[in-house]
């Protein structure tokens, strides 16, 4: 019972974890102990975000950029993993877009680009990685896969981006059919629906033209039942939970961590 919380010593994955919701979560498990590998399109973000994480919370976080929107990123990124690591305790699959524009000009390349991110590379990039998520597991010690999803996936979105919400409610339907999969391998797939956090996504679509620092997230957050926007803490540690021991018979589930605003 003492240590269900601990991901010590684990080997963990988070994509799209140069910022956002996957800084967050990377800087939790660094926090805790874990060897993490974040990744990201832009180099320069990555490495610099890695850099940041280990001078606030030691530990070691490696940066691996890469594009897992098509299956040439993913093997390249699968390839610079396995040239460190043969085992892979934890795979949060946060890498996501978003695309916004009124429904008559809506385009096919904001259609493609973020249902080839959202959902496309989350499947390949975690069936690319079986072997090193199989490595080490027994029933007493399984590996564990977080799809993020969202709110909008959920529920109706507000923005103008139609090919987001579909695409994040197709990650949460992948979730419960990977975790039905691989359960019997004793991989445990679960899934978080984030609501309202302090991203660069959330402040371009409330205009905040993707400036976090100077987003006023107070007032993003009056309009949540909670009356403020998630904080790293909410997020981290519910990934935190999904990733231990305390998760050992939780499969298939998505979860919200909203402040409340899908129940409301």
């Amino acid at each position: 019972m003492k240590n269900l919380f601990s991901v010590e010593g684990k080997v963990a994955i988070v994509t799209g974890g140069s910022r956002g919701i996957g800084e967050m979560i990377a800087a939790g498990y660094l926090a805790n102990g874990a060897k993490v590998y974040i990744s990201s399109r832009k180099a320069d973000a990555c490495v610099a975000t890695a850099e940041k994480l280990v001078n606030e919370f030691g530990g070691e976080c490696i940066p691996i950029p890469a594009d897992l929107s098509n299956l040439d990123g993913i093997n390249n990124f699968v390839q610079e993993f396995s040239k460190n690591e043969s085992n892979l305790d934890i795979l949060v699959n946060n890498a996501g877009v978003a695309w916004g524009a009124p429904l008559e000009e809506f385009p096919e390349l904001g259609w493609d680009k973020v249902m080839n991110t959202n959902v496309k590379g989350v499947f390949f990039l975690t069936q690319q990685l079986l072997q090193h998520l199989q490595q080490n597991t027994t029933s007493e010690n399984p590996a564990h896969v977080i799809n993020v999803g969202s709110v909008d996936g959920i529920k109706t979105p507000v923005f103008d981006n139609f090919s987001y919400g579909p695409s994040k409610a197709a990650v949460h339907h992948l979730t419960r059919v990977l975790a039905a999969h691989l359960i019997k391998r004793n991989i445990i797939v679960n899934g978080i629906a984030p609501g309202p956090f302090p991203t660069f996504m959330l402040s371009a679509g409330v205009g905040g033209g993707g400036d976090t620092e100077n987003t006023d997230w107070d007032a993003v957050g009056k309009s949540n039942p909670r009356g403020r926007v998630g904080m790293a803490e909410d997020i981290a540690g519910l990934a935190i939970f999904l990733s231990s021991r305390a998760c050992g018979f939780t499969v298939g589930d998505v979860i919200t961590c909203d402040g409340g605003a899908v129940v409301s």
